[in-house]
């Protein structure tokens, strides 16, 4: 029996375009909800999760950060994939034939020059694997969809225009998810990201004491984003990246003060960081 791989959306979205590039060996399981998806993997239904996390044109993906804690999965890898996005129609279709284009609400705006030049208009789905379900059952030569390669080969519809993203760096980041995860051994060859979420306790410059451990032990903090907590506007959580795996001495330094300062902390994970982090990287010290 195949090992399963749990997405959220349909047969055809992003997140299972990614599931098949990095994990072919495995099954893709599709879920209706991010909840969902992690759910598949606490109760064995699935073995491992692909969940974009963020989009370097979009920004963080909504709710992400609130389940990320709450599921007790840990953070096994990151994967990148950068999103090509296809104009796709039905047998017959044809730029000439087209008039609406219908996708999720940021596939749409990150095509929006391409569909004014083409003198398509847009038409909201809720997601772009969605939409081209839609667009094969409708048979309208004058509707068309945007989705990947994956969406035109499941839904049986033709590739009437090809990378008609606006921006060439579109591309988004997924955390990989199971159940239970060894942190990996550290190698000083090799470049990790450490996971966490944390929360500061309430005394005056709290989070400036918290983090200037990062910053006098020459940690790279590569993210640091904030939450409300149960609907105040007092409680603050934090998520973090930062380039370094815990047995280094200045990453457990830093995090030993950070745990002075913090009412909470929680690791999510160490993993090693993706070549294509890696190579962006290299390509901003070139």
């Amino acid at each position: 029996m195949k090992l399963r791989i749990a997405y959220q959306g349909e047969p055809g979205a992003y997140s299972h375009l990614c599931c098949v590039k990095h994990y072919p060996d495995m099954e893709p399981y599709a879920c209706h909800s991010f909840e969902e998806a992690f759910t598949a993997v606490s109760d064995g239904s699935a073995d491992k999760a692909m969940i974009p996390v963020e989009n370097t044109l979009a920004g963080r993906v909504a709710d992400i950060h609130y389940l990320l804690p709450e599921s007790h999965l840990r953070i096994e890898a990151e994967k990148f994939l950068p999103i090509h996005h296809h104009l796709l129609g039905i047998k017959g279709a044809s730029l000439k034939t087209v008039k609406h284009a219908h996708s999720h609400i940021m596939a749409l705006g990150q095509c929006r020059l391409t569909l004014h030049r083409l003198g398509i208009g847009s038409a909201h789905a809720q997601d772009t694997a969605g939409a081209a379900h839609m667009v094969a059952e409708r048979g309208n030569l004058e509707d068309a969809a945007i989705a990947s390669r994956l969406a035109a080969e499941i839904y049986d519809l033709n590739i009437l225009a090809e990378n008609i993203e606006d921006a060439a760096h579109n591309t988004t980041r997924f955390l990989v998810m199971s159940r239970t995860v060894e942190i990996p051994d550290y190698v000083p060859e090799k470049s990790y990201v450490t996971s966490f979420v944390f929360r500061v306790r309430n005394i005056p410059a709290a989070l400036y004491k918290a983090l200037g451990g990062f910053a006098t032990n020459g940690v790279n903090m590569t993210k640091l984003e904030s939450y409300q907590l149960g609907g105040s506007f007092t409680a603050t959580r934090f998520y973090a990246d930062v380039a370094a795996h815990p047995e280094e001495k200045h990453l457990a330094l830093a995090l030993e003060e950070l745990a002075f300062f913090s009412a909470e902390i929680k690791m999510l994970g160490t993993y090693e960081a993706d070549l294509f982090r890696q190579r962006a990287l290299q390509n901003t010290q070139s």
